[in-house]
Parts: structure tokens; sequence; C-alpha cells
């Protein structure tokens, strides 16, 4: 009888996080289907005609979204690639190669990652403007890159350690080079810890707002600044803020589909011995 009542507690306690967890959005995609005026309605209508109104008006009105989309689009996918390349060979090195000073590189890599964000945002900005990457693709990917990449290699160390060292041994055995074992033999043991960094690299470059509130302008506007339009001090365009934050959503719900079952992978690494290298 007790464990019957602990499997239902346990139940409900999911129930209820999935619960505050789905609310949110599930009242954004409602409300996105309203109009004004039954948003403000009071008490909450939950009976109400749908309407695609704002939709249409987000893409294609005045305010359309569709090139702040392209631009985080730009923007997000350049940092992960960049972010990538750089950090899994550095990630490598950290976690499997003999170097002086590893331990002062790991430490450096993580303190890199507790700079407040608001006492590094002049100095970038003065940056910028000095070279004349302000309100650039190239500038505001670089300024995603410096914290992105400090962030990426810190969660990839811990997969790359993972591997037994035996697997490199025998490699080289059968004559395969350092970079062609980290190619053919070591990536493919941790694509799992690799998506789970592409997501999250991707997630922190896709909802970022203070760099891009600062660096960017008319030229580069990234969607969280196009949100932020629809919320003025006269008024809050309820509907056309939660149908563009649904459609701000849908890029980032795509990319977790697509490396779900990677993700999963990544993320289940170690909890049993020998997971992920299979």
């Amino acid at each position: 009888m007790s464990r019957r009542w602990r499997v239902l507690a346990l139940a409900g306690a999911s129930l209820a996080f999935l619960a505050a967890w789905v609310f949110p959005i599930l009242w954004s995609v409602l409300n996105s289907l309203k109009t004004e005026q039954d948003i403000l309605a009071y008490p909450p209508k939950l009976v109400f005609a749908p309407t695609l109104d704002a939709y249409r008006d987000v893409l294609f009105g005045p305010a359309s979204i569709l090139p702040n989309l392209v631009s985080s689009l730009v923007i997000a996918a350049g940092t992960t690639v960049l972010t990538m390349v750089m950090a899994i060979p550095a990630a490598y090195a950290l976690a499997r190669l003999k170097l002086p000073g590893k331990r002062f590189a790991g430490f450096a890599v993580l303190a890199a990652q507790m700079l407040p964000p608001v006492g590094i945002i002049i100095p970038y900005f003065l940056i910028l403007r000095n070279i004349g990457w302000l309100d650039s693709y190239q500038g505001i990917i670089l300024i995603y890159l410096s914290f992105s990449l400090p962030f990426a290699v810190w969660l990839l160390v811990s997969y790359f350690e993972d591997i037994p060292f035996e697997m490199e041994e025998a490699a080289y055995i059968d004559g395969a080079t350092r970079l062609r074992t980290l190619w053919r033999i070591i990536i493919p043991q941790v694509r799992g810890g690799i998506a789970v960094t592409v997501v999250f690299v991707f997630l922190n470059a896709w909802n970022e707002f203070l760099f891009a509130v600062v660096l960017s302008g008319n030229t580069v506007r990234p969607v969280t600044i196009a949100i932020f339009n629809f919320v003025s001090v006269e008024q809050t365009l309820w509907a056309k803020l939660a149908a563009a934050s649904v459609l701000a959503m849908l890029p980032v719900i795509v990319l977790g589909l697509v490396a779900q079952k990677h993700i999963v992978k990544g993320l289940t690494v170690g909890a049993v011995k020998g997971g992920g290298r299979r």
C-alpha cells in the first residue's frame, strides 16, 4: 500500500511540474489566437472565436518580424558553428592531452563564465565601434562567441573524459594519426554530448537580449529586440507579443526534435556504466 501511495505521489508531483512548464506556453498560444479585446477581458475568456490576425500582422504587417527571424537565425547558426569548430578540439586537448598548465587553463575557461554581462557590455560596445563592427553580423557573432565558447568547452570536457584511453591507443597501433582518431573514433562516441552542447549554444544565442539591444541597430536586429517593440509605455500589444513569441519558439523546438535522440543519449552519459559509448 505504501508503495502505491509513493507511486501516486510521484505521479502527482510530475504532473504538477509538467503543468507549471506547459501553462505559460499554452497561455501564449491561446493569447496569440485572441483579439486584444478578448485578452483584456475580465474575467479571462476561455471560450472565444480564434483568429490569426495577430500572426498575419507580425509576419506580413508593418511590424513584420520575418527579417528579425532571419537575423536571429544567421547569428545563432553562425555562433553555434564557430563555437563547435573551436570548442571540440579545445575540449579534447584539455581532456585527453598532457599539457603544461592544463589545470589553470581549465580554471580560466570556467572563470570566463563568471563574468557579469553588465560589466563587460560597455567595453564590447567600444571595441566594436572602434573597428567598425557595430550593428553587424560579424560583430554580434564575435561577442556571442566570447561567452559561448567557454561554456561549450566546459561542457564538452566531461564527455571527452568519459571515453576510455584504450580506444585511442588501439587506433594509434593501427596507424591512425591523432586528428584522424579524433574525427573517426572520439567524436562519434561523444555525439550525444555534442548535440546537447549545440542545442544549448544555439538556444543561448537565439534568446540573448542584453548584448543584442546594445550592439544591434537598424541593420541587424534579432527577433528578441523585435518582440520587445510590442511593449511600450502607452500600451502592450499582447496578441502580437504572444504571436511573435510563439513564432520565435519554433526554430528551437525544431532543433530540439531533430537532435532529440542524441540529446537524451548525451544527458544520460555516466548514469549507467558504459552509457553513451555504444
